[in-house]
């Protein structure tokens, strides 16, 4: 689903009261039961950004239909957008769907608004990637990438822009419910109770995992000296992961003086429902991303937040 997000003046941001999971849940299932959980999205709404600056929050109807396994049909994709955007005048429009959407219409959005997108794995396509950038350089909006799971994104750019980052492999684990895969992935079956499914760089995996690779395209990028093709993800289904996803962090950098090299390996545990794509810590990553990239100036180029 795509969100306007009108005259997003955001002063200093004082978290919403209770967990903010009906707000993003709204949102990414309301492709299948629209006119249900429009209602659900408005009240959510009010109730979230109360105090916040984003009290012209609305959505922009879909026009595509969707299961369970993700996007399935879009027709006329940007045709309905199109004159909503003319008339609403968005500072952010909010991709919360499909990276299929920002592929086929994420560069003419840039036209009327910024951009956040919430699925990552989009841009593991280079001319989708090359094409966002001229877009947002030739309208002035930018690119606000939402970082999702990954753990210490601004410490991998900090030490990708100092030079000090030699490899970053990050490993996602959980239940095969929780995949939605596409490709040969999708015929992929378990022989045992842990499974590598796919291990290489992140380029190769975005299109056939393009709801679970985002965490991995996040990272590529943050360390952009490695990019799409160096980064290496790792796909893992493991059956004992019933309730949590699990995301490992490795980085090194070059050996030092004594020849030691530099490492961090994060750890990441994260509730999620059985069967869940997203875990429960990601719904408040996603919010505070929302509300961060409204808190930046907006500047042409691809930006994590």
């Amino acid at each position: 689903m795509l969100v306007g997000l009108e005259e997003a003046k955001v002063p200093a941001f004082q978290p919403p009261e209770g967990p903010p999971g009906q707000l993003l849940h709204a949102v990414k299932t309301s492709r299948g039961q629209w006119k249900q959980d429009e209602t659900l999205l408005r009240a959510d709404i009010a109730a979230h950004t109360r105090g916040s600056g984003l009290s012209r929050l609305s959505p922009l109807r879909p026009p595509w239909s969707a299961n369970r396994a993700g996007l399935v049909h879009a027709q006329d994709s940007w045709a309905p957008w199109h004159p909503q955007l003319q008339v609403r005048h968005p500072d952010v429009v909010v991709e919360v769907a499909h990276p299929k959407i920002i592929q086929e219409s994420g560069a003419e959005i840039l036209r009327y608004a910024n951009l956040l997108v919430g699925s990552p794995s989009a841009l593991g396509d280079q001319a989708t990637e090359r094409q966002l950038l001229e877009a947002s350089h030739r309208w002035g909006h930018a690119v606000f990438v939402a970082r999702g799971a990954l753990w210490g994104a601004e410490d991998i750019t900090r030490l990708d822009e100092a030079g000090g980052l030699q490899s970053l492999r990050v490993t996602m684990a959980t239940h095969p419910d929780g995949f939605r895969l596409e490709g040969p992935l999708a015929t992929m079956r378990s022989t045992g109770p842990r499974a590598v499914l796919y291990e290489g760089p992140v380029r190769g995996l975005c299109p056939h995992a393009p709801r679970n690779s985002n965490t991995m395209a996040a990272a590529a990028l943050a360390a952009p000296s490695l990019g799409f093709d160096r980064v290496i993800g790792v796909l893992v289904a493991d059956f004992s992961l019933k309730n949590v996803h699990v995301v490992d962090v490795e980085l090194s950098g070059p050996p030092g003086p004594t020849g030691q090299t530099f490492t961090v390996h994060t750890h990441r545990e994260n509730p999620a429902e059985p069967g869940a794509v997203t875990g429960s810590a990601t719904v408040t990553t996603f919010w505070r991303s929302l509300v961060g990239c409204c808190q930046l100036p907006s500047k042409p180029g691809i930006h994590l937040c």
